[in-house]
């Protein structure tokens, strides 16, 4: 099996090749056209997709020394994602499935998170927790099989990354704020100020990043210019210990009532060198193996979506060639 997968959910253009259930290449181009507006651009992000596919996907065939001809199915991200960034990816992969006369098959990008930390462990399989925590999304997955998947918990506002990239633009960082907060932070004092830990009523497993963000932004404001100054990094190091102590008591929590001895923890936000360390030390006190991915599987990336299709291929499973981008497709 050789197979041609394309990610293009937001504002990365991604493909990778895999052969025999080798991963032969894998190809991103980050758009830096949105870092002058602090966050991404939807138009600008499907227009730069569009400049950018055919290039990423010769390449990608090039460095697996392959022919599109030689592709035996391709795959996409199907959604949730921005729709203009989503149809490029799904319309490139779809023609080339109709000229080939190839099997298509549309990968949930949650889905593609989820089974990144395969890439490099082969021998990772269900039941496992699945800590997914990126720019759109944080959910507590406990993931059963394949296709089975439950939902323990997702944000009911912001998302993680979300929270990261808008207190970054708060404290005078560039986007994206997650790399910046985490490097200053490793300078400050997680102790200068206790910002708040959300929990909601009746949701044990769902996150709330938004208090957390309006209170750095009221503590900032309420400072000196010359405080702002000094206390950045402290400010930095405060806010993310906070992100941090909103996620590990769930994690514990949902690793001790489902009985489940793996978490995977995946997503843009696991490339935090704090989360990071934090969750190896929870796994070494409690007794389960952690698998983080890389940085490059951690981020939006066309092996993840590659590694989904695979293990839905060999399920005989595949897509129609009228499968629209859905925003809203659901994880079942």
């Amino acid at each position: 099996m050789k197979l041609l997968a394309i990610e293009s959910s937001c504002d990365e253009t991604a493909a990778a090749v895999f052969e025999e259930g080798h991963l032969k290449s894998n190809i991103i181009a980050s758009q830096d056209v949105h870092i002058s507006y602090g966050g991404v651009v939807p138009e600008l992000a499907s227009r730069a997709h569009i400049a950018k596919i055919s290039a990423i996907v010769r390449k990608a065939l090039h460095e697996a020394q392959l022919d599109v001809k030689q592709i035996d199915a391709v795959a996409a991200t199907a959604g949730p994602g921005l729709a203009g960034s989503l149809i490029v990816g799904l319309t490139f992969a779809k023609g080339i499935a109709m000229a080939h006369r190839i099997p298509f098959i549309g990968i949930n990008h949650i889905e593609g998170h989820i089974f990144s930390a395969c890439i490099e462990n082969k021998d990772l399989q269900p039941p496992f927790l699945a800590l997914v925590v990126s720019g759109g999304h944080s959910m507590i997955v406990l993931v059963k099989d394949i296709g089975d998947y439950n939902i323990l918990g997702t944000t009911i506002d912001d998302a993680a990354g979300e929270a990261y990239d808008k207190v970054a633009k708060v404290i005078g960082l560039p986007y994206p704020g997650g790399p910046n907060i985490d490097k200053i932070a490793q300078k400050g004092n997680p102790e200068f100020h206790k910002f708040p830990v959300a929990t909601i009523k009746d949701k044990p497993y769902c996150f709330s990043f938004s208090g957390l963000k309006t209170a750095v932004l009221y503590k900032y404001r309420s400072m000196s210019e010359s405080e702002q100054v000094e206390h950045q990094k402290d400010i930095a190091a405060s806010f993310q210990k906070a992100v941090i102590d909103a996620i590990h008591p769930k994690i514990t929590a949902a690793m001790d009532e489902f009985h489940i001895k793996k978490l995977v923890m995946v997503g843009g936000v696991a490339r935090n060198s704090s989360l990071r360390k934090t969750m190896a030390n929870l796994a070494t006190e409690n007794g389960f193996q952690l698998y983080v991915p890389s940085g490059i599987y951690c981020t939006d990336n066309a092996a993840m979506i590659g590694q989904v299709a695979l293990l839905r291929l060999q399920r005989n499973e595949q897509s129609t060639l009228d499968l629209s981008p859905s925003p809203n497709l659901t994880i079942n």
